[in-house]
């Protein structure tokens, strides 16, 4: 089921988010994310998160910024099943348009945002990772 984040959530989300960034950016070095994990901290707690919690696990999350998706994020033990999807579709339902950045490297991310009907609309240079990433939105129709 997805739910609102709420603040007794923080250290959950915290080690998904970690955990499943140094694991699908293996091309950024992880002391990149874990330099930047009291920021993360403190960025969660004022952005507009959903949680998708089973037996009272918290399985994934999704964070977002006005209608910028920050990112989805599913445990690895988790992914595939689903989850991810049900996330971006809960959104969807609350936002005409959607936008996110992606790095191009990581193609079965691309792969999945494509499969939810966004599109590419720009590259950029992420300037901290050096990375090129793709700006992406889905608007409703």
């Amino acid at each position: 089921m997805v739910r609102k984040f709420k603040n007794e959530d923080l250290d959950k989300v915290l080690e998904i988010w970690l955990n499943v960034n140094i694991n699908a950016h293996s091309f950024i070095d992880k002391n990149y994310y874990i330099n930047n994990f009291n920021y993360v901290k403190e960025a969660l707690l004022s952005a507009n998160i959903f949680v998708y919690e089973e037996n009272n696990e918290i399985l994934g999350f999704i964070g977002l910024n006005d209608s910028y998706v920050e990112g989805i994020f599913v445990k690895e033990n988790s992914q595939n099943k689903g989850i991810g999807a049900i996330l971006i579709n809960y959104i969807k339902n609350l936002y005409d348009n959607l936008t996110l950045k992606v790095y191009k490297k990581n193609i079965k991310a691309i792969n999945f945002y494509k499969k939810q009907n966004f599109i590419v609309l720009k590259e950029n240079l992420d300037e901290d990772t050096s990375e090129i990433e793709y700006i992406m939105e889905h608007k409703r129709l």
